[in-house]
């Protein structure tokens, strides 16, 4: 099944009541997990940090921003703990080392590597050290980089993943990159999955039908809400709707039909199907054309339609009437 991700990120603008809120909305719509994101400003950020997007009129520095994004270790514990309860994998994305060793006292089954830190090798060596599954997010990097990333973590025997990403905020869909699903295992062998930013669900819906293994997408009550990521997330009803595709999608694919077998459909073509009939008054010794021929519903009141050709240019025994159904013992 795909894994399929839900990521909070900063939606919750600092505030616990409003992550608590969305981790009990979020387990409603179907998804796996729910992700957010690890800050400690002082470990991965300085004064001169500049603002993506210029959104906060709060914090005059985009440092100032992660100080008030960042939790304890007592509330990730608590996060974790509500996260177990609805039955959502908790997962969090580190950026900084002293992030790691925060989430290793949280308890993480595994790290997803944003974009930004593909090339981070001091990061990815930490990560790497506690031997715990990674996915890597490839947004911002090109196979020359990702082959050094991905040769990084073989070296260090990692179990990996790989998500096609653009980042582009909202990513429109000429920049979706659908092709690289799949030069992405052709090229690294591994599980390939997709980070979308679209804000549209037939982005995620395309993805994993194209074979994306793994999920990741942005959620927010609703696109107007505060903070960089909101324009460029789903809804929760969103959510819950490219959900049930997704699984009927998997459903699909897990059960392939086998064409050369049709037996199931047998009463159905009785009702279906149509047998030849004529669509005029005709004499006794009336050489059939096909100008003479309808086909009438249903089949087996008359030769099957298929095999009109067969009776082209035979004689009538007797007079017939306008839609009689034609059979073999009609002919001469």
């Amino acid at each position: 099944m795909t894994l399929i991700i839900a990521e909070i990120a900063q939606a919750h603008d600092g505030s616990l009541g409003l992550l608590h809120s969305y981790i009990d909305a979020l387990a409603k719509t179907g998804v796996d997990a729910i992700k957010f994101q690890t800050h400690i400003a002082e470990a991965e950020s300085s004064i001169h940090e500049p603002f993506r997007i210029k959104f906060s009129k709060q914090d005059k520095t985009r440092y100032e921003y992660w100080r008030r994004m960042e939790f304890s270790l007592e509330q990730w514990k608590e996060i974790k703990v509500h996260c177990d309860e609805v039955g959502l994998e908790f997962m969090s994305s580190p950026f900084s080392n002293a992030a790691v060793d925060l989430l290793e006292q949280v308890g993480v089954k595994r790290y997803k590597i944003g974009s930004g830190e593909v090339n981070n090798f001091v990061l990815l060596e930490k990560i790497a050290k506690t031997g715990k599954p990674i996915i890597v997010s490839s947004g911002m990097s090109s196979f020359e980089e990702l082959d050094k990333t991905i040769a990084f973590l073989k070296n260090r025997n990692a179990d990996f993943s790989i998500l096609q990403c653009t980042t582009s905020y909202p990513t429109k869909p000429q920049d979706f990159g659908f092709n690289v699903i799949s030069e992405l295992k052709e090229r690294y062998n591994v599980p390939v999955g997709f980070s979308d930013h679209s804000a549209k669900i037939e982005t995620g819906i395309t993805a994993c039908a194209l074979g994306a293994e793994i999920l990741e997408f942005h959620v927010v009550f609703h696109r107007e809400m505060f903070g960089p990521d909101a324009k460029s997330s789903l809804t929760m009803e969103e959510t819950k709707q490219m959900v049930t595709a997704i699984r009927n999608i998997e459903i699909a694919k897990n059960n392939p039909i086998n064409k050369a077998d049709n037996s199931r459909f047998s009463e159905l073509k009785s009702i279906f199907e149509k047998s030849l009939a004529i669509n005029k008054n005709l004499p006794a010794g009336h050489v059939i054309s096909f100008e003479d021929l309808e086909t009438k519903k249903p089949k087996g009141f008359g030769i099957e339609a298929s095999k009109y050709e067969e009776i082209i240019g035979k004689e009538i025994k007797n007079d017939m009437q306008k839609w009689d159904f034609l059979n073999y013992e009609d002919l001469v």
